[in-house]
């Protein structure tokens, strides 16, 4: 029993950190669509929320969630490399309304400071909280609505191959603390981590940030 338990840091520290690669490779799969996100608008988001494999369950009345990682330009401004990943979730609304019972990959681009500081900070109600809108793809970028423009966070989601902008509106996003604890042995918060460099970006985060500081290596974003 206490070989057991003394292993349970250890196996937990290991799903998260397989989270994070999953997140990575989510990312690079979505990169190769060929309409998948404008390249403008990467290059313009202060953070990029990636969710693998999110899931719909049933429980009495029913729920869903999605957990996964958040990267963000490193610095009170954002405007450093891309640092460490905190864990994140997503909850209920439309984000249970958008799964339909498959497993779904989200992507949700974080387009100014103020979105990104209140995430890191407490729970965020996109479209009451925080300004939220389906993100255009492909050449679409150049098209976009003035209200898809001025949103604060833009979302798509990928599902049995198709890639596609998607409305979250009523969903939550927020730090998973517990998460974070169990991936960087510690308690800290998401904020330290994501702004302040607390901590090195574990090994499993390699290939998501290479990915991002290639193909956004600067903060082109205007916004405040």
């Amino acid at each position: 029993m206490i070989l057991a338990f003394s292993a349970l840091p250890a196996y937990a520290q290991k799903k998260e950190n397989e989270r994070v690669a999953n997140a990575g490779r989510v990312m690079s799969e979505i990169l190769r669509i060929p309409d998948n996100i404008p390249s403008d608008l990467l290059q313009k988001a202060e953070c990029v929320i990636v969710l693998p494999s999110a899931l719909k369950f049933a429980f009495g009345i029913g729920g869903s969630y999605g957990r996964g990682v958040m990267v963000c330009r490193s610095g009170d401004d954002f405007n450093g490399p891309w640092g460490a990943p905190s864990m994140i979730a997503v909850e209920g609304g439309s984000f249970g309304l958008q799964l339909g019972g498959q497993a779904t990959d989200f992507v949700l681009l974080v387009m100014n400071r103020r979105g990104g500081q209140s995430i890191l900070s407490s729970r965020v109600k996109l479209g009451a909280d925080a300004s939220a809108a389906a993100g255009p793809k492909g050449r679409d970028a150049a098209a976009a609505t003035d209200a898809t423009m001025r949103a604060e966070i833009l979302t798509y989601s990928r599902s049995r191959g198709l890639f596609a902008g998607v409305s979250l509106e009523g969903s939550t996003v927020r730090p998973d603390n517990a998460a974070n604890k169990k991936l960087y042995k510690k308690e800290i918060r998401a904020r330290d981590i994501v702004l302040h460099q607390a901590v090195r970006a574990p090994a499993s985060a390699k290939q998501l940030l290479s990915l991002l500081n290639a193909k956004s290596p600067r903060n082109r974003s205007q916004r405040g």
